[in-house]
């Protein structure tokens, strides 16, 4: 029997063995980092290690990494208040803070009036389209692209960053603000103690800190190696055998800048959802959009913004791979997908042709 496959990186990575190895030493310290004596100076030295290693991969300054409980704190924190523009394609978390009235074209690229007043995600979780991060940019929600491309460049174009540790190998339930350009005056929305530079108070979690370290480390070096460009030549691979195929599947955000892990497409007809339970009995772990709660999802609503018929944009799945995906992944994933949906078509053919006959039959009466 064929071992399952993962193939919904976008929703979660899977956790790096050196992020459990660094997470269980991290248990046997047992000082609070905000402590002057011995055991509070070595949780402190892990929190700083990890912040230096963040910042790191976005091309900052240790102190310029305020630690949150993951990206929906992020957006809390950067944008409560703030009174911001935003566009109908971001994620929930964001948009629970600001205006979606920015347009987009119908690939999703969007068109900021007035940066300075507009979140611009980097990357979009469903498509992978990557934005052009405007200069000047309010916040800038990084989640999706960090790891998989280089960010430094865009990311510089924004105020604030905001950031999740469970995108890259790292443990879920941490997160991080990074504060750039006009980045310090963010205000603390959990006062109390003054940890994170007086940004975000309570002890920190110093063991998710201590992992979402590690994990930025190792993606810093997986962009390094080229890693992310083998995962792109998969993506094209798995795209190119579905074309094969299935000539009339639309793939969709294709032609323009992407993620290299993310593919996301339809075949009218065959609505998302059951796709995926189909190929969950086959052994596969996709999507039909984003993991933003148990049994929901948002594909629908970013795909009918960006123009797609509702039809279509029901019967779409997302793929999201990475570096530990195979070759042979890929071609067994084809080959059963195509089997189902042929027997779908066969079978929905047949109904249509008893349906014809029914009718045929009603007709003659």
């Amino acid at each position: 029997m064929s071992p399952r496959a993962y193939f919904d990186w976008n929703a979660t990575a899977p956790i790096r063995p050196s992020v459990c190895a660094v997470m269980s030493r991290a248990f046997d310290v047992i000082g609070n980092p905000s402590s002057v004596h011995q055991e509070g100076r070595e949780a402190r030295a892990i929190i700083e290690t990890a912040r230096q290693q963040v910042g790191d991969l976005c091309g900052v300054d240790s102190d310029r990494v305020v630690f949150t409980s993951g990206a929906t704190e992020g957006a809390a924190l950067t944008l409560k208040g703030a009174d911001l523009d935003s566009s109908v394609i971001e994620h929930p978390a964001v948009l629970a803070w600001t205006r979606p009235v920015l347009p987009i074209d119908e690939q999703g690229r969007i068109s900021t009036v007035d940066p300075t007043q507009s979140t611009v995600q980097l990357a979009n979780s469903e498509t992978g389209l990557l934005q052009d991060i405007p200069q000047g940019t309010r916040v800038t929600d990084a989640t999706q692209a960090l790891g998989k491309i280089t960010v430094k460049t865009q990311m510089a174009k924004a105020d604030y960053a905001i950031l999740s540790a469970h995108k890259i190998g790292g443990p879920k339930g941490i997160g991080a603000v990074i504060m750039l350009g006009r980045g310090s005056d963010l205000e603390a929305q959990l006062k109390g103690g003054g940890q994170e530079f007086n940004r975000r108070s309570g002890t920190e979690n110093l063991y998710g800190i201590a992992g979402f370290g590690v994990a930025a480390q190792e993606a810093e070096h997986e962009l390094r190696e080229g890693r992310w460009e083998e995962v792109k030549s998969l993506r094209n691979k798995l795209e190119k055998l579905l074309k094969d195929e299935v000539k009339d599947i639309v793939i969709f955000a294709e032609q323009a800048q992407r993620l290299p892990n993310t593919s996301c497409f339809a075949i009218s007809g065959w609505k998302g959802i059951n796709q995926v339970m189909s190929m969950d009995l086959n052994g596969f772990a996709i999507s039909a959009g984003a993991a933003c709660s148990s049994g929901k999802v948002r594909s629908n609503e970013t795909l009918e913004a960006l123009g797609v018929a509702p039809e279509l944009a029901d019967s779409a799945i997302r793929v999201s791979i990475g570096p530990t995906t195979k070759v042979d992944d890929i071609e067994r994933f084809v080959a059963s997908w195509s089997n189902e949906y042929r027997r779908v078509r066969s079978q929905q053919n047949r109904v249509r042709k008893r349906e014809n006959l029914t009718k045929e039959w009603e007709c003659s009466i």
